[in-house]
């Protein structure tokens, strides 16, 4: 009677599935074997995904590739030098200046208490920052209309002083920083956040008062997301249309930015529009070129 089977009878031998070819040789051809399949397999996957991806990345860059075509160097040097398009360069510019320099300046306490203290009503204060940036920008333009015109909610006090906000410059700013604030609000409550509170103590330790600790812990290891923040603020405030056109109106020379301009441009001027509309592309991409990739900051996580 045969005996039983050992372990080693069970297990197929390379000597015996390839007489004369050391096992050592089998063994390895048969681990390259699998890693050039594993490498076909992987190879595979990417040539799919990048197919996949095909369609949407063309619908994305077909328009913006239409649009720089369309814009010829000398048309876009020709038109830079209409009194529309510079007053509407001039305005934005001026008013998103002033736009982010009051998000700073209001912003930053704000995003110190989101990323430091917790508190009750927390979450509702984190929600009221987020809610603009979700919030249509026609539903802005009338809040801020019915809260700061003639007859609204504050706009009736300032009215009764002689202080008229709605459909001047200071409106454009007001539309501006609505819409704008969060992003930087948001980014710079992540960069504090990140901030080791143990440094933040030992600065105290050593006799720094609050203010002290902030400007020379607290926001120099902060600085990045603090800055990435206002750069965003300021392209969002650049692109402002919705509420801008409702609460400050369209009035060229006075509170027509360049959206407002491309707007009014695509009735009367489509030259004009296509200008502006290439400026502000340029302007977007090297926004986000200088955020995503100098700062190396995923905008979309921190906002």
């Amino acid at each position: 009677m045969k005996g039983p089977t050992t372990r080693d009878e069970r297990r197929p031998d390379a000597r015996v599935l390839r007489p004369g070819i050391p096992a050592a040789e089998v063994e390895s051809e048969s681990i390259s074997r699998g890693a050039g399949a594993r490498s076909l397999s992987r190879r595979g996957r990417s040539i799919v995904l990048a197919v996949a991806c095909v369609p949407l990345i063309a619908f994305l860059l077909l328009p913006l590739l239409a649009l720089v075509l369309r814009v010829s160097p000398a048309r876009l040097l020709t038109n830079l030098a209409t009194p529309q398009v510079a007053q509407a360069i001039s305005l934005s510019l001026t008013t998103t200046a002033i736009t982010l320099l009051l998000t700073v300046l209001a912003g930053t306490p704000v995003a110190y208490v989101l990323a430091r203290r917790r508190f009750r009503g927390r979450v509702v204060l984190d929600t009221l920052v987020d809610l603009p940036m979700v919030l249509p920008p026609s539903v802005a333009g009338i809040a801020l209309l019915v809260a700061f015109g003639r007859l609204g909610l504050v706009g009736r006090y300032l009215d009764l002083a002689g202080v008229s906000i709605a459909f001047t410059q200071a409106a454009v700013v007001l539309a501006q920083m609505f819409v704008a604030a969060p992003f930087y609000i948001k980014s710079a409550a992540a960069g504090i956040a990140a901030v080791d509170r143990e440094l933040e103590q030992a600065a105290a330790l050593d006799g720094a008062g609050p203010a002290q600790v902030f400007g020379r812990v607290t926001a120099p290891l902060a600085g990045g997301a603090m800055f990435g923040g206002a750069v965003m603020t300021w392209a969002r405030a650049l692109g402002e249309f919705g509420a801008t056109i409702i609460f400050a109106g369209n009035f060229p020379g006075r509170t027509q930015t360049m959206p407002l301009a491309i707007y009014l441009g695509f009735e009367l001027d489509f030259d004009v529009a296509l200008t502006l509309a290439a400026i502000l592309l340029a302007i977007s991409f090297v926004v986000l070129f200088v955020v995503k990739g100098v700062l190396g900051r995923d905008v979309g996580r921190e906002v």
